[in-house]
């Protein structure tokens, strides 16, 4: 199918149903708040540290909102956070820079340096550095595919210590996520072209016209956030959920947020060797359970929790 020349600027809706919340629910507080993991000021992380008399594993929640907008906050309260720490697993939730002071690519590596901040603070923090993971809901989802599926960001000759960590994870979730952020192959994979949901803006790239995103360096951009385009026979296992109905199309928010996204990934999965677990509801497929305590059910037995 031809590629259309349009670019989607994109609104991912930040509410999954799954774990956001309206307003901030009472919870266990977290042991570390507002720890800055970069140099921005969105680069921020909340850490709650488990009693474990071993160094403990770490689950990684990224907040969706279309890279516009949500807050780490959004998960207080949350069961998956009590959930983790009853188990002995450490919990961290970061904020990353929006879309608006930054290109999509630049984005995705705020969560990566969150990781390597992690992984760097492992002694200080009482954390397994081998045993991180992360998900997240719509933009969080595909920054937790991101991470996944991308080759390690560990530069060993960088003067940054952080950034001398590695970057890879050990496994990931996604809760209504999208299969990639190279826009351009939205409609072979969703039937419907993008102009049907979307103005043309190609900035999320950190590009000024069309023409740059056919140039290499567009390309080479595109391919570098393309999570379905990234997937290896040495990634680690990914667990999908996605809770809209298929068929066509209906909306932006059906659009961004359609099954056939988690559906790409899990071919894509499948064709590699990856190990895939993924749940559609409407599509008749419900996780057992519910998606949360399925995901839990994921998470502990890749982080090798008791």
């Amino acid at each position: 199918m031809r590629v259309r020349r349009w670019f989607l600027c994109v609104i991912l809706i930040g509410a999954t149903g799954v774990y956001a919340q309206d307003a901030e629910r009472k919870g266990t507080p977290p042991t570390l708040e507002n720890v800055a993991y970069g140099p921005y000021e969105r680069n921020v992380l909340d850490f709650w540290r488990a009693e474990s008399d071993a160094p403990a594993p770490v689950l990684i929640f990224i907040h969706g909102g279309g890279f516009a907008s949500g807050d780490k906050r959004n998960v207080r309260g949350n069961v998956v956070v009590e959930a983790c720490l009853e188990k002995g697993v450490s919990f961290a939730a970061i904020n990353y820079r929006f879309k608006n002071t930054a290109p999509i690519q630049d984005i995705l590596r705020d969560a990566a340096r969150a990781v390597q901040f992690i992984r760097y603070n492992a002694e200080a923090w009482h954390v397994d550095p081998k045993r991180i993971a992360s998900y997240g809901g719509s933009a969080g989802a595909g920054t937790s595919m991101w991470l996944a599926f991308h080759d390690d960001l560990a530069d060993p000759d960088s003067e940054d210590p952080v950034l001398r960590q590695s970057s890879r994870i050990v496994a990931a979730g996604s809760l209504n996520g999208q299969f990639s952020y190279d826009f351009f192959q939205w409609e072979s994979v969703l039937g419907l072209p993008a102009e049907n949901f979307y103005s043309r803006d190609v900035s999320f790239y950190g590009l000024a016209t069309f023409d740059e995103a056919e140039t290499e360096k567009g390309k080479q951009i595109r391919a570098d956030v393309d999570m379905r385009g990234l997937i290896t026979k040495d990634d680690p296992p990914v667990f999908l959920f996605c809770h809209r109905e298929g068929g066509p199309p209906k909306n932006r928010g059906h659009y961004v947020h359609h099954p056939k996204h988690s559906i790409a990934i899990k071919e894509r999965c499948d064709e590699a060797g990856v190990e895939v677990e993924m749940y559609l509801p409407k599509m008749g497929s419900p996780p057992p359970g519910n998606a949360n305590q399925a995901m839990r059910t994921f998470f502990f037995k890749h982080l090798e929790v008791e």
